[in-house]
């Protein structure tokens, strides 16, 4: 596959999806973007705002498997990996398989379980692989966690292990719509197409499992050049060592940076990387990576505010 198709595939998707979600650009380009690069996504925002919808239109858009998981205080780790189960008639245990064996993994609302059943998902994030009873059994591929969650001041919520956190290549905000935004929306329901029956909003499918591994491989050949590898290292060493800054970028972030920086670049019709697509993409690798000192947050400083400087103070590289 070449880059032009990777484009052209880009477009329609984001236009199909388009069909249902109104606005939320960002949110819709970074999905994909992660699924090129076959990293998992998580999405915060407080009910209401459509994270659901759009992972329910994504998985009409592909033509791959697609669960959907909603995290309860109650819910155990086999309810997410699947268990085994003795066979009194062949005298031997049969392993049922759990909604995690899928393509497209909608975990929703993640942060209302508990750890214990969160870090279920922690093997298959990694190494697209899930472990039961001593049995290591592999996930078809492309595979993709998308996880929901409200903001964590929330009731009735807890706060992600930094572990999992990290196996999350972006973490993407959903932000309230503008009023013209909010204006389509009710013009959806005015025009009698309810989101609860996506039938009626005519998406079609765009891609197929095989095209997105044919994506997935094509991306690697994207050219990142020495100044651009530099640029990154640079950016995310910044971030270990800022003044409010208490825990910076892993070196995971920078390979999350370089392997989404590969995809975003095909999906702009280049072969090759540019620092802007760097620039775009930083915010989401390193929000849910960076940890502030307790003076900054003290002070008012954000996550996002240090995102920024650290942006404005590294300097790119100039092809």
């Amino acid at each position: 596959m070449n880059i032009g198709q990777i484009e052209a595939l880009f477009d329609r998707a984001v236009a199909e999806i388009g069909k249902v979600v109104v606005g939320q650009a960002e949110l819709i380009e970074a999905t994909l973007i992660a699924l090129f690069s076959e990293g998992n996504v998580l999405i915060e925002g407080v009910p209401g705002l459509g994270k659901t919808l759009l992972v329910n239109t994504l998985s009409r858009v592909l033509s791959c498997e697609f669960r959907r998981i909603q995290f309860t205080p109650d819910l155990m780790p086999s309810d997410v990996t699947g268990h085994s189960i003795y066979d009194m008639k062949d005298r031997e245990f049969t392993f049922n398989p759990g909604p995690i064996f899928t393509n497209l993994l909608l975990a929703d609302e993640i942060n209302r379980a508990p750890a214990k059943t969160q870090s279920a998902l922690l093997e298959a994030m990694q190494e697209r692989q899930v472990t039961v009873d001593g049995t290591t059994y592999a996930l078809d591929r492309p595979f993709i966690t998308i996880a929901t969650q409200n903001p964590i001041e929330q009731e009735g919520t807890y706060p992600l292990p930094e572990a999992q956190l990290d196996r999350f290549m972006f973490k993407l905000l959903v932000h309230y719509p503008s009023n013209a935004e909010e204006n389509g929306i009710l013009a959806h329901y005015a025009a009698g197409r309810d989101t609860r029956n996506l039938d009626l909003f005519g998406v079609e499918p765009v891609l197929s499992a095989e095209e997105v591994e044919a994506i997935q491989q094509a991306v690697r050949s994207v050219i990142v050049e020495e100044s651009i590898i530099a640029y990154i290292t640079s950016l995310v060493g910044r971030t270990r060592t800022w003044h409010s800054v208490e825990v910076g970028g892993s070196p995971r972030a920078s390979v999350n940076i370089l392997l989404a920086s590969r995809a975003l670049a095909a999906c702009r019709g280049r072969d090759f990387v540019v620092p802007d697509d760097v620039k775009e993409l930083a915010p989401w690798v390193l929000r849910h990576r960076l940890r502030l000192r307790p003076d900054a947050e003290i002070e008012g400083v954000s996550v996002e505010d240090v995102i920024r400087e650290v942006l404005e103070t590294v300097e790119a590289p100039r092809r």
